[in-house]
C-alpha cells in the first residue's frame, strides 16, 4: 500500500515538491491520495449526524445522553471501518481507511483509531507526513477511493 521513497531533490524548475502522503508514498492527487481536511471534515459531521439520529430514535438524545451519542458515533465507526474499511461519512465523502503497511484494516486498528478521535485532541495535532495522530497510532492512513 503505502511506502517510504527516499526523498529526491527536487528537479530545477519544478513546482510544488512536496504534498501530504507523499512521505508515505501516497500520490499527489486522485484515487489513493491523502484525504483533505475537508472532505476528513465533511465525513466526521455526517458520521456525527448519524449517531445524533441514532441517538434521537432510541430517545437519548439531549444533554443526558450527550456520552450516549458519543458511545453510538464510536460503535458506528469500529463498526463501519472493520466491516467496510470506512465510516458512513467516510463512504459519502470518497474516503477509505487502509493500513499502511496494506492489507486489511482488522479489528484492533479501528478500535485504536475511534477511541483516540473521540478524545479529539490527537484528531487535531498532524504529524510530519500530513497524518492525524490518531491514525498514526493506529498505523492507518485515510486515502480517496
Amino acid at each position: 500500500m503505502a511506502r517510504s521513497t527516499p526523498s529526491t531533490p527536487p528537479a530545477a524548475g519544478s513546482g510544488r515538491t512536496e504534498w501530504p502522503g507523499k512521505v508515505l508514498g501516497l500520490p499527489e492527487s486522485g484515487p489513493r491520495s491523502m484525504g483533505s481536511f475537508g472532505r476528513r471534515f465533511l465525513g466526521l459531521l455526517v458520521d456525527w449526524a448519524l449517531a445524533s439520529l441514532v441517538s434521537l430514535a432510541i430517545g437519548t438524545y439531549g444533554v443526558a445522553g450527550n456520552f450516549v451519542t458519543l458511545g453510538i458515533f464510536a460503535a458506528l465507526q469500529v463498526l463501519f471501518i472493520a466491516l467496510l474499511s470506512g465510516s458512513f461519512g467516510h463512504l459519502c465523502v470518497g474516503l477509505r481507511v487502509v493500513p499502511i503497511r496494506g492489507g486489511y484494516v482488522g479489528a484492533w486498528r479501528p478500535v485504536v483509531r475511534t477511541l483516540l478521535l473521540c478524545i479529539v485532541v490527537p484528531a487535531l495535532i498532524h504529524a510530519k507526513d500530513g497524518r492525524p495522530l490518531h491514525d498514526g497510532a493506529a498505523g492507518t492512513v485515510l486515502v480517496r477511493r
